[in-house]
């Protein structure tokens, strides 16, 4: 079980890393390319997701 989130706040951390680039227009190609909010909405998804990892690294 463990491992299976580990491996869900994997993939939140790269989706978030997705929209920051899409949302800062490096990664272009979808609505979500040059809006700031989605910038905004990856930086959280990141923040989420590493933090979910962590919290599972150090438990018992």
């Amino acid at each position: 079980m463990k491992t299976l989130l580990k491996g869900i706040s994997v993939l939140v951390f790269l989706s978030g890393g997705v929209w920051f680039l899409q949302g800062i227009n490096i990664l272009p190609g979808s609505f979500m390319t040059g809006d700031p909010q989605w910038a905004i909405n990856g930086v959280i998804a990141m923040g989420i997701g590493l933090g979910l990892y962590l919290l599972l690294s150090r438990r018992r």
